[in-house]
């Protein structure tokens, strides 16, 4: 994205309850060498298996054809062309929206069947305009008629889009406060929600809006709730320094890059901390927190303007594997390599800087595998980081 803005996207799901299967689809996706963000969400008519192969089927077609930079009325029409209608109640079998936005805010999107997508614009709800095409399923007969909704806008620092599946909307239908469902008051809670923390993640403000649907259903879903959430804003910088440089003499920039760096700083490994310590003329304090402890990793240490110092390779290991088994929605324990993710999924734009030193304890064979060289372990981080937490990632090597 552009410098000065970057884009959030977040999302939450809930399935209807009692089913193992979603029925709606989320994809969020950054295309990193034409710095483009697009979000689908589809919803299988119905619920269960049947309608989560559907909306899966749907959502991969509008994500691949939008990466592809395919027209969005194009892919939008061969989508809706190759989706079954039900013979009954002549609907199709999966509903979906398409958002596709270019560093500079640019944005398209395409809806159908889903509830209108909201635009948050200085802590207000506004509706889009969007242009309405009618589309027919049987070119010759024109039996069933189907309406897509094209809409361009620009979006700005602080503008936020919010869309859901009829999970939302139709929550909590049939109680005495809302006979019709919750459509009336998703907006007022959005805004009241904003009103009260302005600065709400992406990811945050869709858990709420998706909890808030289940407890309108008394915490008993009675369909899929799915809810994209996304957030313009400034950019969030972190920085992660990890080994020492190749040559000793880089070790003063190494210093000065973590001293003029204007975001959050992390260092990694012992040998590392000494280091910054000793050019920055600085203390080093070790965390001696029995509980920290007691997590089964090395402690965390201090040093004055440093936001998080742990030990190196094994803490980073223990990182890569939590970002392989996506554990990062909830993360209530509190040891190094929960920290550092903490931190790593707070911030938009990370910096990762890695020495090259051979640390010849980590070659020793009687040390487990997990001990791997540290260059490999950050580019599988940084593959991890920006495949499934969407972030900008710079990594260099000195």
């Amino acid at each position: 994205m552009a410098d000065n803005i970057f884009v959030e996207a977040g999302c939450f799901q809930i399935n209807k309850h009692g089913n193992f299967a979603c029925g709606d689809t989320v994809l969020l996706h950054k295309v990193a060498n034409q710095e483009r963000c697009i979000a689908v969400l589809s919803d299988g008519l119905g619920s269960g298996i049947k309608a989560n192969v559907l909306s899966t089927m749907t959502a991969s077609m509008a994500m691949n054809f939008s990466i592809k930079r395919e027209p969005i009325m194009r892919t939008a029409r061969t989508i809706m062309d190759t989706l079954p209608v039900d013979s009954k109640r002549n609907i199709s079998y999966a509903t979906f929206t398409i958002i596709d936005i270019d560093q500079n805010g640019e944005t398209k999107i395409a809806e159908f069947d889903t509830p209108p997508l909201l635009l948050i614009r200085n802590g207000k709800v506004e509706h889009l305009d969007p242009k309405t095409y009618k589309i027919n399923e049987n070119a010759e007969t024109g039996a069933y008629e189907r309406i897509l909704k094209l809409s361009e806008l620009s979006l700005k620092k602080g503008d936020r889009l919010v869309v859901y599946s009829d999970g939302v909307s139709q929550s909590g239908m049939g109680k005495m406060d809302m006979p019709f469902g919750w459509d009336d008051g998703v907006e007022a809670f959005i805004e009241d929600l904003l009103k009260k923390n302005n600065n709400i993640s992406a990811r945050e403000l869709a858990k709420r809006i998706v909890r808030k649907a289940e407890m309108n259903d008394n915490f008993k879903s009675k369909d899929d709730i799915s809810c994209i959430s996304i957030y313009v804003r400034e950019p969030r910088k972190l920085l992660i320094c990890s080994g020492p440089p190749f040559s000793e003499e880089k070790d003063k920039y190494l210093a000065e890059v973590i001293s003029s760096y204007d975001g959050k700083k992390i260092v990694c490994g012992g040998t590392t901390s000494q280091i910054i310590a000793r050019e920055l003329n600085r203390e080093i304090e070790v965390d001696m927190d029995l509980d920290k402890i007691a997590s089964g990793l090395p402690p965390e240490s201090h040093i004055e303007g440093i936001d998080l110092v742990t030990e190196g390779i094994i803490t980073l290991g223990a990182l890569s594997k939590l970002l392989e088994e996506d554990k990062f929605n909830d993360l209530p324990e509190d040891n190094p390599a929960w920290n550092i993710l903490k931190y790593v999924i707070d911030a938009d734009i990370i910096d990762i800087l890695v020495g090259t030193k051979i640390n010849v304890a980590h070659q020793d064979p009687s040390l487990p595998v997990e001990l791997e060289i540290r260059r490999n372990v950050m580019k599988r981080i940084k593959r991890l980081i920006e495949n499934k937490l969407l972030k900008t990632i710079n990594l260099e090597f000195i």
